[in-house]
C-alpha cells in the first residue's frame, strides 16, 4: 500500500459512498486510476466490503452489550455455527484473558437479552455487560495518522 491507497481507504471509511470522481479529485488521479486501485484493494482483501451504519436504537434494538463466554475447545463446532446464524449477536471474537470468547449483541429489550443469555450458557458461563453510551461511534482505523 501506498499513500494513495492510504488515503483512499481513509476516505472510504469515512463515505463509502463516496462518488468515484470525488475520490479521483482527493487523490489526484483519473477516475479509472482510483476503480482500479479499489479494484486491487478488494482484491487482495484490505477492503473487505461494504456496510451500512444503523443507529440501533432507531431501528429498535437500544440494548447494547457485550458478552463473555468461557467456551471450551470441545464447544466451538457448536458454538461457531450457532453464534455466527445469531441476527443479534453484531461480532465476536476469541479472545485472551479469563473468557476465551467476546459478544457484541444488540437487543429490543433486557428480556430478549436475558433469553440469548440462556442460550449461550448452554456453551460455558457467561459475564455481561450492557452499554450505558458510546463516546466513540464505530469508525474505521486512522491508517493516514499512524506512523
Amino acid at each position: 500500500m501506498d499513500a494513495i491507497d492510504i488515503k483512499l481507504i481513509t476516505l472510504l471509511q469515512k463515505d463509502a459512498r463516496m462518488p468515484l470522481k470525488q475520490l479521483a479529485e482527493q487523490v489526484f488521479l483519473s477516475s479509472p486510476a482510483v476503480a482500479a486501485r479499489i479494484e486491487r484493494l478488494e482484491k487482495e482483501g484490505i477492503i473487505k466490503g461494504y456496510t451500512a451504519v444503523l443507529d440501533m436504537k432507531k431501528v429498535g434494538f437500544p440494548i447494547i452489550s457485550f458478552i463473555n463466554l468461557d467456551l471450551s475447545p470441545t464447544e466451538k463446532p457448536t458454538f461457531y455455527p450457532f453464534v455466527c446464524a445469531h441476527p443479534n449477536v453484531l461480532e465476536c471474537y476469541c479472545v485472551t484473558g479469563q473468557h476465551s470468547i467476546i459478544l457484541k449483541v444488540a437487543t429490543n429489550s433486557t428480556e430478549a437479552l436475558d433469553e440469548f443469555i440462556g442460550e449461550l450458557q448452554a456453551f460455558g458461563a457467561t459475564e455481561t455487560k450492557i452499554a450505558f453510551s458510546e463516546p466513540v461511534e464505530p469508525r474505521g482505523i486512522g491508517l493516514d495518522k499512524i506512523k
